[in-house]
């Protein structure tokens, strides 16, 4: 698999693709994800920007409305990207504590864990939910 970069709409390096709302496109992101990094020169980041995806991801499948969802990489310095998942919710994520006998409610805890920060833009049709992973983390 090889990756692009395009300068985005804020002239930095990015790449964007759209998936199938589905379990089985996150192995796909990450796979994404990971060739970008290395073609950036940034492959040290890779690890935990899979497990942040991971979780971006099972958000939109879980969670989302419609077929797709989008993943936008964006390199927003020479030490520091962007991983954002963009679907058609306007449910915003809510960071939980749930007890240790729950299975599920981890996953945004995951993402701050691994990520130099993260949030949620509110769009017209939707929302993108990001993290910034920086080399020196």
């Amino acid at each position: 698999m090889t990756a692009t970069a395009r300068p985005s709409a804020i002239g930095a390096p990015a790449y964007s693709q759209s998936y199938l709302r589905e379990k089985e496109s996150a192995a796909l992101v990450r796979k994404m994800v990971r060739t970008v990094l290395e073609t950036w020169h940034l492959p040290n980041l890779a690890d935990g920007a899979e497990h942040v995806v991971s979780e971006l991801v099972a958000n939109a499948v879980d969670h989302a409305r419609g077929r797709c969802f989008r993943l936008v990489v964006t390199r927003t310095s020479d030490d520091r990207v962007r991983v954002s998942v963009i679907d058609r919710s306007h449910d915003k994520p809510e960071r939980k504590t749930p007890s240790p006998s729950e299975e599920r409610g981890r996953g945004l805890a995951v993402v701050d864990a691994f990520s130099a920060s993260w949030g949620v833009d509110q769009l017209p049709w939707g929302k993108r939910v990001w993290a910034e992973l920086e080399a020196d983390q």
